[in-house]
């Protein structure tokens, strides 16, 4: 990764997939990724680190199953929460929304127990920003 400051405007408008993370920088061992997102994702699981979410634009929902049951938070823009370790969640939005997030490098973003993964949903360890805008395979 490089060390120049990254716009997340710019970064946002290099790339048009949903649910699909790019790697804007990392913090230590953990990922700053940025996503697109609309519709739903998937039902999920981390089992070793919790979630960081933070609404850039739109409107987040995260469904979350604890064990005084289902309940769904709503993240409008510019709201922050973090999903515990351990929790099965499902982020939603009805509408186009932009979100960061902060994940341990390497961490799937299907979790490590999921539903089955519809077509529209990129279970990846995210992909890198290039110079000119197009998506790259991150490896870490």
């Amino acid at each position: 990764m490089t060390q120049e400051p990254v716009s997340l405007a710019q970064a946002l408008a290099s790339f048009t997939d949903r649910w699909s993370p790019r790697v804007v920088t990392a913090v230590n061992d953990y990922d700053v990724r940025i996503a697109k997102v609309e519709g739903e994702h998937v039902w999920h699981v981390h089992d070793h680190t919790d979630e960081f979410f933070l609404v850039l634009d739109g409107e987040l929902h995260i469904a979350l199953r604890e064990p005084a049951g289902e309940r769904t938070v709503v993240l409008p823009r510019g709201s922050v929460f973090t999903v515990p370790r351990g929790t099965e969640h499902k982020p939603s939005a009805s509408v186009p929304t932009a979100i960061l997030m902060f994940e341990p490098t390497g961490t799937l973003t299907v979790g490590d127990r999921h539903d089955e993964v519809p077509d529209h949903v990129d279970a990846t360890t995210g992909h890198a920003l290039s110079r000119f805008g197009a998506a790259e395979s991150y490896a870490p």
